[in-house]
């Protein structure tokens, strides 16, 4: 009896949390909208627009619903107006031929396609290379599917990859390179010759490629090139992307990945046991939008440059150094020309400064210390609210 009473209190005292997500707790961003919201301040942190995307875009999610479309499940792959958008899309801008009914799939948000690929394509103990700074989840992701984050760091000023730190990286254990172009945080772009060389080292390793292009359209110098279209990249690449970005509804959490079929049918093997099916009604919207003129997605560019610049302008009046974005909707700075050494300190005391809140680089990175000074602040927002930001930014100088 006394064995038996005691196995359950010994189970109890063993961490709740899963191990491979010990050190992960809240986001940085749910930690720092919070501290936007108890303090009032102006929320340049989280990567959210502050106005709805085109009003006929709203209009056919409303229409969607009255008209019953995708109130129920929708098909676990996605409904067929949608498969058959992307597949155009990835046609019309990139020249990228894609079966709507095998080689797409559409998921809850960029994030769920994320974590279905790694989910489904990796192995206890496999190597992914991801670059760092990174976005949050990948780590996380990573984790789960018990592979190892191999991280490749982008190194300021430029932010460039070094491609010869990169092939020292691959060994008998990598399985994956997981590649972000545009890349967040940092708004690099892989030039054409980078993403030859990066592909080159894949076909040579016989690595698989999970790319995240969900600021593909948010390009301002140049334009996107997915690694997919390169030769020898098509059947070993998944590619990722999301209409939150591209037409700020960021709440309606509708991604997709196109790919070979083989690839599709493994990362849908995992996705159908995360959420299933999501977003019904607004799947039909997305695939309107998708097929906007070319007027729209120029237009939608240019607001950002603009706003980027502006951004910009204000961040570097109030002392900051800049590293500016090539793409995304984020700046990374530099908080030594204030004396600053610790971003995550300084960004929780900058709205009790300021009155704005931003998100230290530190956390996207495994060594902390390789990013240790850098904060990032978003410009997809108004832009009398970002002239704002930088008037109040201002007070730093002081």
């Amino acid at each position: 009896m006394t064995t038996q009473a005691s196995t359950p209190a010994a189970d109890r005292r063993r961490p709740l949390l899963n191990r491979s997500l010990e050190g992960m707790g809240t986001t940085i961003f749910a930690e720092m909208s919070a501290l936007a919201t108890t303090t009032g301040a102006i929320n340049l942190g989280q990567g959210f627009p502050d106005t709805d995307g085109p009003e006929a875009v709203r209009e056919a999610a409303v229409r969607a619903l009255r008209e019953g479309r995708g109130n129920q499940y929708p098909p676990g792959p996605g409904v067929p107006e949608l498969r058959a958008a992307v597949a155009e899309h990835q046609l019309r801008f990139y020249g990228l031929d894609f079966d709507p009914d095998t080689e797409v799939l559409v998921t809850a948000g960029a994030t769920e396609a994320i974590a279905a690929s790694m989910l489904a394509l990796l192995e206890p103990g496999d190597e992914v290379i991801a670059f760092e700074p990174f976005y949050d989840s990948y780590a996380a992701c990573i984790a789960m599917a018990g592979a190892k984050r191999v991280p490749f760091t982008l190194r300021a000023p430029s932010f460039r990859p070094d491609l010869d730190e990169l092939r020292a990286l691959i060994t008998p254990s990598t399985r994956l390179l997981l590649l972000n172009s545009p890349h967040n945080p940092t708004g690099m772009v892989l030039d054409d010759e980078e993403l030859r060389a990066i592909a080159a080292l894949a076909v040579e390793h016989d690595l698989l490629v999970v790319t995240d292009e969900v600021y593909e359209h948010l390009v301002f110098e140049g334009a996107h090139r997915p690694i997919a279209a390169l030769p020898g990249m098509r059947e070993r690449t998944v590619s990722i992307s999301s209409a939150g970005k591209t037409f700020s509804f960021t709440g309606w959490k509708v991604g997709w990945v196109t790919a070979a079929a083989p690839l599709v049918a493994a990362v849908r093997t995992a996705k159908q046991y995360l959420t299933y099916v999501s977003a019904g009604p607004f799947q039909y919207a997305v695939a309107e939008a998708l097929r906007l003129p070319d007027a729209y997605y120029e237009d939608f560019r240019a607001s950002l440059r603009r706003r980027r610049d502006l951004l910009d302008a204000g961040l570097r009046a109030a002392g900051f150094e800049v590293y500016e974005p090539q793409g995304t909707y984020f700046i990374t700075t530099d908080i030594a020309p204030f004396g600053a050494k610790d971003a995550y300190a300084f960004c929780r005391s900058l709205p009790e400064r300021c009155g704005v809140v931003a998100v230290p680089n530190s956390v996207f990175y495994d060594d902390p210390e390789a990013g240790r000074s850098q904060v990032r602040f978003t410009f997809c927002k108004k832009e009398e609210v970002l002239r704002e930001a930088a008037a109040r930014l201002q007070r730093l100088r002081g």
